[in-house]
């Protein structure tokens, strides 16, 4: 029997949050980064360096979520739904598998011993992240399976939104805290390690996503 799921701003403010911590965890060139600049600098560095990737993350979500925003308001079938969010579950799946697989160690930006200041610090991990518009994709499917676009709900999509920036916020907070704890012990096999089990999650999520939407379990509604 279906379990309905009604939006209000707890729930948009939760998938805002998970959405936050899928779009953050995988270790591409800024996760490296702020590895590295944790590690050489300090934990507050690497902090400020998620910082400055979670502010490129937001501006790509405002972007994709300006952009469906016009889609949902020309879609109302069913049908038409049921088909988007089977796509944002098969995106997920291969975005999960591609995380799995990859070796971000091989693309690394190095950060150098110098500290800097913390603005500069948190302006190049901006840029690189900003230089990646590929993130969109990974929005558009899991605003789509998570039905996080609501029309014409202004109030609701900044809940959403600050949901997202929280997400991103726990995650470099948490990746920062842990590589100052394990501090000598980290290396880039650490960072494959943590790539794989990010891609693992992302897979199995993907499938109980499709499998639940394909087999009615759950709903999302618009």
């Amino acid at each position: 029997m279906p379990l309905p799921f009604h939006i209000d701003i707890v729930d948009i403010v939760f998938k805002g949050i998970l959405i936050g911590l899928i779009a953050s965890a995988p270790m591409g060139p800024v996760g490296v980064l702020c590895v590295q600049r944790t590690l050489n600098k300090g934990r507050w560095y690497g902090f400020i360096t998620g910082i400055g990737a979670a502010v490129s993350d937001m501006i790509y979500a405002l972007v994709t979520g300006y952009g469906m925003s016009f889609i949902m308001n020309l879609i109302t079938a069913p049908r038409t739904l049921f088909s988007l969010k089977i796509l944002g579950s098969i995106l997920l799946m291969f975005f999960g598998i591609y995380c799995f697989k990859s070796n971000p160690t091989k693309k690394v930006h190095f950060s150098g011993k110098a500290k800097g200041t913390l603005i500069h610090n948190g302006v190049t991990a901006f840029l690189v992240t900003f230089s990646n518009p590929l993130i969109i994709f990974l929005f558009m499917a899991t605003f789509a399976q998570f039905a996080f676009v609501v029309p014409n709900k202004p109030w609701l999509m900044v809940g959403g939104y600050t949901g997202i920036v929280l997400g991103a916020l726990l995650w470099w907070f948490g990746l920062t805290w842990l590589i100052d704890k394990v501090r000598g012990k980290f290396d880039n096999g650490g960072i494959i390690l943590i790539n794989k089990i990010i891609g693992s999650v992302v897979i199995i999520f993907s499938v109980i996503f499709l499998l639940g939407t394909i087999f009615n379990l759950y709903t999302f509604e618009y």
